[in-house]
């Protein structure tokens, strides 16, 4: 697992914050240009979020979280329609409860997974984010964009043409007119896509309920989040106007959807107990990344003795507490799943930090076995932890599992920094150089990934595989940066 430190597993990047979820208790602006440019930079970020992670959000990487996140989404997606459409779930390191979508991408804040205490909570989260996917939402919003920005112009157009109208008369009543249809234009405009917006949350919502329905699971869960929300808003204090934001109101969302949800016959289901326990030990590891060494105890107070509360534990003592009292920890949980993938991670990641890089590869090698997602994270910290051996023949085997592991997670720019470690430890410093110029160039740093494969290109024979990769670093031109 990696929020700012590691695990939290192994990657750190960023991303432009915005936000198409609910957040209750920030009403937007009050001038239509800010609303615009909320909105042009969520599509400023659908076309540019495509090779790499730009560099306002913190991204969270980590095979346990990303697998059961998956899990959750993989029978949603398919009644949505977009099981072959190549959706990308993003988690984000933060504490508010929200997820949004951009593009073909869906990011969901670790804060929405601590908070939800169900796994049907998260998942129809993600049903709603699949709902905007699947209608469209984004394109059609792209529209109704162009279309306020129109009637703003014609608006300013209009109202400049009477404010110097007036003022060539000297008619200041008539210039002041002319500022008033300017103004009011832009409010027109500004709370027809806000209105335009709640619209297409309101069947994102529908929509969400349909995939429940379809997948034989409840849509409690989201009564339940929008429940939350109206508490937060009640508790807050703020008074909003439902005219002036993007989504409708909590409760106004659950007395839309409650008829609807209790008609199904599925509505009292609940997760399966070894889906919940999952659930739960994902919510033990964010609480301890989160929020410190006694977040997980706190989290499970009602519950010291079970196994997400002993795994928090196991994940404090990692962080907080020495290596021998980790792996003690460690090695409980593994009496109790010793076919977990996760807990032999944990137990690599003790191991590397103790500096017994020979058993934490062992106990990554297992991971990597028992790995039924086959995620790129777990070959990579193998990888890492062949690499601190310092044998050769090790190295060797680091390259290969490193480069299985960017395989699987192309845009794993850490995994270029340990294949590049590998090399040039063998002394194949052109492979390391071309390496380095791969992470440059998936961290979004295009400048340095250029200077490396040019590099690089000069040990390689002209016209071979390597060689043509890094010209085609070398030819790249990264997107205009939009303001």
């Amino acid at each position: 697992m990696n929020f700012l430190m590691p695990p939290f597993h192994r990657l750190f990047a960023r991303l432009p914050v915005i936000s198409t979820m609910p957040t209750m208790t920030r009403p937007l602006s009050g001038h239509f240009r800010s609303a615009a440019t909320l909105l042009l930079a969520l599509f400023v970020l659908s076309s540019t979020v495509v090779r790499s992670y730009a560099q306002n959000i913190p991204v969270v990487r980590d095979a346990e979280i990303e697998a059961l996140v998956a899990d959750y989404a993989r029978p949603i997606f398919k009644a949505a329609g977009l099981s072959k459409s190549g959706i990308d779930i993003i988690l984000v390191n933060d504490a508010s409860f929200n997820a949004f979508v951009a593009g073909r991408r869906m990011f969901i804040n670790t804060g929405a997974l601590l908070q939800a205490e169900t796994p049907n909570e998260i998942i129809g989260v993600i049903a709603h984010e699949a709902g905007h996917i699947a209608g469209g939402h984004q394109d059609r919003l792209r529209q109704q964009l162009a279309r306020a920005q129109t009637m703003t112009v014609i608006a300013t157009l209009l109202g400049v043409g009477a404010v110097v109208g007036g003022a060539a008369a000297n008619q200041s009543g008539l210039a002041q007119a002319g500022a008033g249809i300017a103004a009011g234009g832009s409010e027109f405009a500004r709370r027809g896509l806000l209105g335009y917006q709640r619209s297409e949350e309101s069947t994102a919502d529908r929509s969400a309920i349909s995939y429940l329905e379809a997948t034989g699971q409840s849509a409690k869960g989201m009564l339940a989040t929008f429940g939350r929300f109206q508490n937060a808003l009640s508790l807050s204090g703020a008074r909003v106007d439902p005219y002036q934001v993007s989504h409708p109101m909590p409760r106004d969302r659950i007395a839309n959807l409650e008829q609807l949800a209790k008609k199904s016959p599925y509505y009292d289901r609940k997760d399966p107990e070894a889906l919940q326990l999952r659930h739960d030990m994902m919510r033990a590891k964010i609480a301890v990344y989160m929020k410190g060494q006694a977040a997980a105890s706190r989290l499970f107070r009602n519950a010291p003795k079970g196994l997400a509360a002993k795994y928090g534990d196991a994940q404090a003592t990692f962080l907080f507490g020495n290596p021998k009292a980790a792996l003690k920890k460690a090695d409980a949980l593994l009496e109790a799943q010793p076919n977990n993938p996760y807990f032999h991670e944990l137990r690599g990641d003790i191991l590397l930090r103790g500096n017994r890089p020979a058993e934490a590869a062992q106990a990554y090698a297992r991971a990597v076995k028992l790995d039924p997602a086959k995620s790129g994270i777990l070959p990579i910290a193998y990888g890492q932890a062949l690499i601190a051996t310092g044998k050769p023949d090790e190295l060797k085997q680091a390259v290969s599992e490193i480069k299985r592991g960017l395989g699987r997670d192309k845009e794993n720019f850490n995994g270029y920094a340990y294949l590049s470690q590998a090399y040039n430890q063998l002394g194949q410093v052109a492979d390391a150089e071309l390496a380095t110029a791969e992470g440059y160039y998936y961290s979004g740093n295009y400048q340095q990934a250029k200077i490396f494969a040019m590099r690089a290109q000069q040990k390689m024979k002209r016209g071979s595989p390597a060689w043509v990769r890094a010209q085609d670093i070398v030819n790249y031109k990264a997107p205009k940066k939009k303001n």
